[in-house]
């Protein structure tokens, strides 16, 4: 199975199914063409999912929607922070899902 990208610049591409899915990220830069099955529109619906818990996460608690430093550089640096403390609670919850399976086990 082949599944076709079309990249916002312009252009085409052709990966074949097993190349795609390990380049999974990529799906959120490209549009899925009309002719990708439906496998590549879940994909694609799982990756997006990801990226907008980050930011919905990163508005309510992070507090980045309205940013109380000045300067480019100052605001990056409270996003950076932010994504960083997101990662930390991420990574806090997926040990606890992985402690429980190896209780079970």
């Amino acid at each position: 199975m082949q599944f076709n990208f079309e990249p916002f610049g312009g252009g085409s591409y052709t990966f074949p199914s097993r190349v795609a899915l390990c380049i999974g990220y990529a799906f959120n830069l490209v549009k899925v063409s009309r002719g990708a099955s439906n496998m590549a529109r879940v994909f694609q619906q799982q990756k997006r999912k990801l990226t907008e818990q980050c930011f919905g996460w990163a508005k309510t608690v992070g507090g980045i929607r309205q940013v109380m430093v000045r300067g480019l550089e100052r605001a990056d640096q409270v996003f950076v922070l932010t994504m960083d403390a997101y990662n930390l609670t991420r990574m806090r919850a997926l040990g606890q899902v992985r402690l429980q399976k190896q209780s079970r086990d």
